[in-house]
């Protein structure tokens, strides 16, 4: 409860910080307004690394409550902050707490998130290690029979095609607010439906994401096109960063992701799989999809599950 006051309290900081912003510029103008032109932009340097995570505070105090994170995406932490972020010079900016990437954004060396260039680093890498167990939809994507294409090429071919393969699925699946990172020949992709631009869309816009990928490869790739299997789940899970020290990644664990990476095993080239749950909670904005009955590692239990054929050239 403390750790909320003070963030409280913190946020409100903005109020303060424009307050003397106009003060020093008020007394130095009467001097000199060249004075007053160098001591407000001494200000800035000084004390705005304070306005977004680059103190020593802030990390401690979220290490205390790092679930500021989660409530910021439902609009509930920080509200002045995102506030005043947005009005300041320019776009493009962080989808979350509205902090530009360009104007002052570039000075203060703010940069895009490599999980996602619609978020920046303070958000998701910046964020605490701990992990909250949190709704979260899981796309995974892979290249079948990738092993034995790499066989017989070199190893700059095999690089440049997973290279290539990457930038794709990224660019693709982090337009929906993914949180997109790469395991070998795979590509996991995060869906949090605390996000406001996921929300109860969650399930649709993975389906959509999925079909769009595997159309953009086909487009593209055409008579060479890499064949993808797709799996999609959606579940609770322990999402936040994990690691050790300065090492750390944010991504999510549990049996959500095991299960999306066991349906996407079961994918054949061009297919997408998706969960009961995933299919009952798109309703009727799901694409024709046919029932199938799947054996998956670590289930006792036949896993319920749909495929859906993917159209080529459908984007």
């Amino acid at each position: 409860m403390v750790t909320k006051v003070v963030l409280f309290f913190m946020d409100r900081f903005h109020w303060v910080y424009l307050g003397l912003l106009a003060s020093v510029a008020a007394i130095a103008s009467e001097t000199s307004i060249a004075l007053a032109i160098i001591l407000v932009i001494g200000c800035i340097f000084v004390i705005e690394p304070f306005l977004h995570n680059a103190n020593p505070l802030t990390p401690w105090l979220r290490e205390q409550d790092d679930q500021s994170l989660f409530l910021a995406c439902r609009g509930k932490s920080f509200p002045a902050a995102r506030w005043f972020y947005y009005w300041l010079p320019s776009d493009p900016r962080c989808r979350l707490c509205r902090v530009p990437f360009g104007g002052v954004g570039k000075i203060l060396r703010i940069v895009p998130s490599r999980k996602n260039p619609e978020f920046c680093t303070d958000c998701i890498e910046a964020a605490p290690l701990g992990t909250y167990e949190k709704e979260v939809g899981i796309l995974f994507v892979d290249i079948r029979g990738f092993t034995a294409w790499s066989e017989n090429r070199s190893p700059a071919e095999v690089a440049d095609r997973l290279t290539r393969f990457y930038a794709l699925a990224s660019r693709v699946l982090t337009k929906d607010d993914a949180l997109v990172e790469f395991v070998g020949d795979q590509v996991m992709a995060l869906y949090l439906p605390d996000f406001p631009s996921l929300r109860e869309r969650t399930p649709e816009v993975m389906i959509s994401a999925a079909e769009r990928l595997l159309a953009e490869i086909d487009r593209q790739q055409r008579e060479d096109a890499l064949p993808v299997g797709i799996g999609l789940h959606v579940g609770v899970g322990s999402v936040g960063n994990v690691g050790k020290g300065g090492t750390k990644d944010f991504t999510a664990v549990g049996d959500v992701v095991n299960t999306a990476a066991r349906l996407q095993s079961g994918a054949c080239a061009g297919q997408i799989v998706l969960s009961e749950e995933v299919y009952a909670r798109a309703a009727g904005r799901c694409p024709p999809a046919e029932p199938l009955s799947l054996s998956l590692k670590g289930k006792s239990e036949p896993f319920r599950a749909y495929v859906i054929h993917a159209h080529r050239g459908v984007v």
